[in-house]
């Protein structure tokens, strides 16, 4: 697989914690480097990480959970062209486990909105999922 780029935004509301949301990232991906701007209701946390290194804690999440065959379906449902375009409860995530969730309404205080760009997004996402034998 070729460059693979990840980015994770997440709206951190005025009642959170800045260092906690930070936390639901790193619970989930690796080698993270973030910034913080100004969002609608508080401030937007944007997390980068490259590469299948980034990738790890989710790809070990998916496995522990046993949460592969579902994962799949989500991440083939999230996939446009060289785009992989999924959301996780921010607040599962800040438990240490992963729990996939729709944009709006199934994470009260808004979901981690996870954005996987590389040319083959097929191939990373057999990688992540692969089918059971």
């Amino acid at each position: 697989m070729d460059e693979i780029e990840t980015r994770i935004d997440v709206e951190v509301n005025q009642t959170e914690d800045l260092e906690k949301v930070k936390r639901a990232v790193e619970n989930t991906f690796s080698v993270v480097e973030f910034e913080v701007k100004p969002g609608e209701k508080g401030s937007l946390l944007i997390a980068h990480t490259k590469g299948k290194e980034g990738l790890t804690k989710l790809y070990n999440l998916l496995r522990r959970e046993r949460i592969r065959d579902a994962a799949r379906g989500v991440l083939f449902k999230g996939l446009e062209k060289h785009n992989i375009t999924f959301y996780l409860n921010k607040q599962v995530a800040y438990a240490g486990h992963i729990s996939f969730c729709q944009p709006i309404a199934e994470s009260p205080l808004g979901p981690l909105k996870v954005q996987i760009t590389c040319d083959k997004p097929k191939e990373l996402i057999e990688w992540l999922t692969p089918k059971k034998r």
